[in-house]
């Protein structure tokens, strides 16, 4: 899966980088992707778990 961030949305929460660490990382008030690509099996619950949906993932 492809993951991204819409930094418009993203309301620096933190959950992300709390939950995959080796994929997002906190700059300032914005997660961003560390990397894109993830294959991690909880991804689908980090995306679900973000307050305002700024996690964008695709296949």
């Amino acid at each position: 899966m492809k993951i991204s961030i819409d930094e418009e949305k993203c309301i620096g929460c933190g959950t992300c980088e709390v939950m995959c660490p080796e994929f997002f990382k906190m700059e300032g008030d914005i997660a961003k992707v560390v990397n894109e690509l993830c294959d991690k099996e909880n991804i689908k619950e980090t995306i679900e778990s973000c307050p305002v949906g700024a996690i964008i993932g695709r296949n």
